[in-house]
């Protein structure tokens, strides 16, 4: 295989969020076709990708290694800085401090308006991002995952009514995140679940109704003075949302297993 065959396939893994295998492809481009600017940065992404410590030291040594062999590689500058602009001040100062000689080198090499111009712009307004605009940035973040998971909870109550996933590509995300989801909420003991699935809006208001209601009953009948026992009407709610969380995880994983041997196949 090629550099420009490896590089695709480490981007392909890399937007599923295959972090290890585009570590193993980029490795095993490394060996087979010797050192390469291209497969060395894919390499060092897919370790800070993790957002781990041991990970980010890895992802250093291996921008480190890279510049040594190539300095003025845009690719390996703007990776790594990236990398330092992330960096904790208190727990890495050097990497912090290096960012700004990076910052300096990538300007006499990247012209403005450049694609890598336009990367260090953007990661030096996400590191100078203030408490709430992280605050901001994480809510976003929840919304996007809940909107995806509604999303996915609309095509499940489609499979449920069809009695079963459509036939689709094993690439094809969505079709495998609704068979994932169809498989873990199959059973007669997941049937409240699937009806959650596949009535969302309604099962959520019915959740908020009844559990008023069994509040108000409680503290009315003396029962006790003060009642959450109502809110257990949305046990089954949140159960069938991490039934979701999974099935979408699960997915990921059967679609990278199946990039990765089509790859074989190919190679």
């Amino acid at each position: 295989m090629t550099v420009d065959e490896y590089a695709g396939r480490c981007e392909e893994l890399f937007a599923l969020g295959g972090y290890a295998q585009v570590r193993a492809a980029a490795g095993q481009g490394l060996a087979e076709v010797g050192p390469d600017p291209v497969l060395q940065r894919w390499l060092g992404l897919a370790h800070a990708a993790e957002e781990d410590d041991d990970h980010d030291d890895e992802a250093e040594a291996v921008y480190k290694e890279g510049l040594r062999r190539w300095p003025d590689d845009l690719g390996l500058l703007v990776s790594y800085l990236e990398l330092c602009l992330r960096a904790d001040a208190w727990e890495n100062p050097g990497r912090k401090k290096r960012a700004e000689s990076l910052k300096e080198r990538i300007a006499e090499l990247a012209p403005p308006g450049s694609p890598e111009a336009q990367r260090v712009e953007a990661a030096m307004g996400w590191a100078g991002r203030g408490y709430w605009e992280d605050v901001r940035t994480e809510s976003d973040r929840a919304l996007s995952e809940r909107a995806a998971r509604a999303s996915l909870s609309a095509d499940v109550g489609r499979g449920v009514s069809d009695g079963g996933p459509a036939a689709a590509h094993p690439e094809d995300l969505r079709a495998a995140e609704v068979a994932a989801a169809l498989e873990l909420l199959s059973g007669p003991w997941n049937a409240p679940l699937r009806l959650v699935a596949r009535y969302r809006v309604p099962s959520y208001v019915a959740a908020i109704g009844l559990a008023i209601v069994t509040n108000k009953v409680l503290v009315g009948s003396g029962a006790v003075t003060f009642s959450l026992w109502g809110w257990f009407w949305y046990l089954p709610l949140l159960l069938a949302e991490l039934k979701l969380k999974h099935a979408r995880q699960l997915a990921r994983e059967r679609v990278i297993a199946a990039v990765e041997t089509r790859h074989t196949l190919d190679s």
